[in-house]
């Protein structure tokens, strides 16, 4: 009798077949880190783990309950007042992961009887916050502002909202947020802007590309925000008017059920955002440190910190990866579903704190095995 879990192995079979297995990789000493989101290199500032440890010490190692049981600390709601003041908006509300940030926003903002215009590079976080929110979904191609104009007035409905990610995570490309807010405020709409590889790296002192575009703090705008990529720590924030911040604790699932973010991460983040606030030619300086890898790669030029340099193949992208892994660099390796068919890649993202000799190293250690994997 074949149990009900057996192709389980047919499935994983067919995976590996195709280039698409996965295995976890183990950080260790040593390696030079271009795989990791840690775009202002500050995961390992002495600040922000003295932030972390301060909040440690005060609140203990976790926050032993949701945010409106116990969870809530004096620490995470100073970290929403500053980074909403950081950014531009009245109010924020911190969840535990970038990712509940954006479903919980979704779905607290649309649902049934609602329409949702999603970019169709759009991140997991809002593909799901989108299904799980049970409005009706137009997926746009990406920065294609006439589409959403022309979905915006497609048909009837209660609510609208409109979803993308200023930066795309996989190749660096910026959205057009100011034409985007334009044709959804003429439509009636509401605008939900995912800042996550933006906040630290575009915009005026790296306070993203709402803020780049001038509509800080604008109505019928929402923007989400990480705290695990430029801050160096974990979490993830919903920033807009007072009311929304309101309506998310009343009505947000993945605030109301789920355990509050652990404070030491809450103090980290906070003392990122001070060195941030202190130091606002950090995003210029990722900025050109990802030039600068990408004209010793031969990629494209960036827009933010991420340099996408596209093999096509998933089996030689793999194997070019593991080289440079075990060549002392470590770099992302990005293939289906992540990104289309026959666009497999190496996802390298720059750091504010790497030097001349760091990129050279880069660019030698890539250039060297990416001819050896294609020759």
């Amino acid at each position: 009798m074949s149990g009900a879990l057996d192709w389980l192995a047919d499935a994983a079979a067919e995976r590996a077949a195709a280039g698409l297995h996965r295995d976890p990789v183990v950080r260790s000493g040593g390696l030079l880190n271009l795989a990791s989101n840690d775009y202002l290199g500050l995961a390992a500032d002495p600040r922000v783990i003295a932030g972390a440890r301060e909040a440690l010490a005060e609140f203990g190692a976790g926050a032993t309950a949701s945010r409106l049981v116990a969870g809530t600390t004096s620490a995470h709601l100073a970290l929403e007042a500053e980074l909403a003041d950081f950014t531009g908006f009245a109010a924020g509300l911190c969840f535990s992961s970038g990712y509940l940030a954006n479903v919980g926003a979704i779905t607290a903002l649309v649902g049934r009887g609602d329409l949702i215009v999603s970019d169709a590079g759009a991140h997991a976080s809002l593909i799901d916050g989108c299904r799980l929110s049970r409005a009706e979904v137009v997926v746009v191609g990406r920065g294609d502002v006439a589409a959403v104009e022309a979905a915006l007035a497609g048909g009837e409905w209660r609510r609208a909202l409109v979803v993308t990610d200023s930066v795309c995570s996989i190749d660096g490309a910026v959205a057009p947020v100011a034409e985007l807010y334009r044709v959804a405020r003429a439509a009636g709409a509401a605008l939900l802007v995912d800042e996550a590889h933006a906040l630290g790296v575009r915009g005026p002192g790296g306070r993203g590309v709402i803020a780049e575009a001038g509509l800080s703090g604008a109505p019928d705008l929402v923007m989400t925000a990480v705290l695990s990529k430029s801050l160096g720590a974990q979490g993830g924030m919903v920033l807009g008017p007072a009311a929304l911040r309101a309506h998310l604790v009343d009505t947000a699932r993945p605030f109301i059920f789920d355990t509050a973010l652990a404070p030491a991460a809450v103090g980290a983040a906070r003392a990122a955002l001070g060195v941030l606030r202190e130091n606002p030619a950090l995003p210029l300086r990722v900025r050109a440190n990802a030039a600068a890898i990408a004209r010793a790669v031969g990629a494209d030029e960036p827009s933010a910190a991420v340099v996408s340099l596209i093999i096509g193949d998933p089996h030689r992208a793999v194997e070019l990866a593991a080289r440079c892994r075990d060549d002392g660099v470590l770099v992302g390796c990005f293939r289906p579903p992540s990104v289309p068919a026959g666009t497999s890649r190496l996802r390298i993202t720059a750091r504010a704190d790497l030097d001349a000799a760091a990129i050279e190293r880069v660019a030698a250690v890539v250039n060297r095995h990416r001819e050896a994997v294609t020759a």
